[in-house]
Order: C-alpha cells, then structure tokens, then sequence
C-alpha cells in the first residue's frame, strides 16, 4: 500500500486520461468508494430517483469498528470485473455529477477538521497503481489547476461541512439514546428526502427557531437543505448552538 500512496512533494504531476489509452476506464471497478452526503446527492437527482431508491438500488453501508458513523459505499456489480454501475465503454455516464474521490483520481487527499477552525487540513498523494498508464502521460498539472479542473474544490466546500461532524472528538452523550442519534445521521447525512418528511411533516418548526427564508428554502433545495442537516446533526449529536429551541420548548 504504501508504494501505491505518493506524497504529491512538488505540488505538480503528470497524468492525462482519454479514451484511447489502453488502461481506459480499468480504474472504474472493484472499487470501496465511500460516498459523501454531497455525492449522493448530486447522483440521485441525477439519476432523477428518491433518496429511498438511490440507496437501495446503488449502495451499501457499512458499519465498521474504526469509524464512529456507518458510511455508504458504492455497490459495483456482480459480474466477474466487479465494474462501477455507472462506467460505459464510452466513460462514465455520470460524469458531471461523479463522486469527490473519482474528482480528484489520480491524487487522494487526506483531510481533517480541527474544532475550532474553519477550514480542513488536508495533505494530497499520488495513487500510484500500476494499472493506470494516465501517469505516464506528458501532460502535467499543477495542483491547484487540476483541483479547479475537476471541481474538487467546489465538493470540498461542500463535504468538509460534514467532514467537520464524522472527524470530531467530542461525546455524543447518553440523554438520547445513541441508537436514535446515529439513526439521526443516516437519515440527514444520507437520505435527504426521509429527512425533509422529518422536518416538515414533525413538529420541527414548532420547537426549533427558523427563519420563514430559510424554511422556505430548505423545503425546495436538496443543498440548503443538506447544509441544514449538518447544522442540527452537530445540535443533536453534540449539544452545538447553531440551532435554538423556542423559548417555550428551551427546557425539552
């Protein structure tokens, strides 16, 4: 593993993946590939299905000892070459709307939130598999250029939100059970419609102070409403102060 993962030392590298390269979308299967909120979100209103089917039908999660949340994996398919559902002879039919970590291929980044600061440390490699002939290429990059290239900063913003929730350290406590909190996370991390019922179908807006703007939009905008879910994970997970209970409701 460790001859696979490169420290990017010089902040530039070679790489260039196109159709004619015999290596061809071979990077595109038997692939562990941990979706974020953001991702899910973009590839299910892609795919025009609920967040109930996009689960169903494209991942799986896992529950693992070394992470506190359960995460989501990319379910491949069950032929011999274990490929990515959404990978055609022609590339990816997804493409503008692909995963963070397909983004930033070849490179990885390594990242974590630090309470108290704003934005994410990150250090970036190289995913040096021998398969991957794109390395060889002439064409070279600048790190910063192919981070605006492939948008990975613009998912960044976006998971680094969540980022700052799965890596901190702090107690989720016990005055709830922590089988409802971590079935909390699921639903606003992952399943953005199940979340949207929670809130408006509850009496949500009837403990919790929410501006009519923001309500509004919430209700009609899977990104705000993503965003929105971050905020009461880190009230209901760790006590935070982004929301505040109706004064009527502050002692529930």
């Amino acid at each position: 593993m460790e001859d696979i993962f490169k420290p990017l030392k010089e902040k530039t590298f070679h790489f260039s993946c196109h159709k004619g390269i015999p290596c061809f979308t071979v990077c595109c299967a038997k692939l562990n590939l941990i979706l974020t909120p953001y991702d899910i979100l973009r590839i299910k209103n892609r795919l025009g299905l609920s967040s109930d089917d996009f689960l169903d039908d494209y991942t799986e999660t896992v529950v693992e000892n070394n992470n506190r949340f359960p995460t989501v994996r990319l379910k491949m398919k069950t032929d011999e070459e274990e490929a990515c559902p959404f990978v055609t002879e022609q590339g990816c039919a997804i493409y503008e709307d692909r995963p963070s970590a397909c983004r930033l291929y070849p490179l990885g980044r390594a990242s974590t939130m630090v309470n108290g600061q704003k934005n994410a440390r990150e250090k970036f490699f190289v995913v040096a598999e021998s398969h991957c002939l794109g390395l060889q290429e002439k064409k070279s990059w600048a790190l910063d250029d192919w981070l605006d290239h492939e948008d990975v900063n613009g998912y960044s913003a976006m998971n680094d939100q969540w980022l700052e929730i799965v890596t901190s350290s702090k107690d989720i406590g016990t005055s709830i059970d922590p089988i409802k909190k971590y079935q909390m996370f699921f639903m606003a991390s992952y399943n953005l419609d199940n979340f949207r019922k929670f809130l408006f179908k509850s009496r949500f807006f009837d403990l919790f102070d929410v501006a009519a703007d923001l309500k509004k939009e919430i209700e009609g905008d899977d990104v705000a409403l993503m965003k929105f879910g971050f905020k009461w994970l880190k009230f209901s997970l760790f006590g935070d102060k982004g929301l505040q209970p109706k004064s009527h409701t502050a002692g529930l």
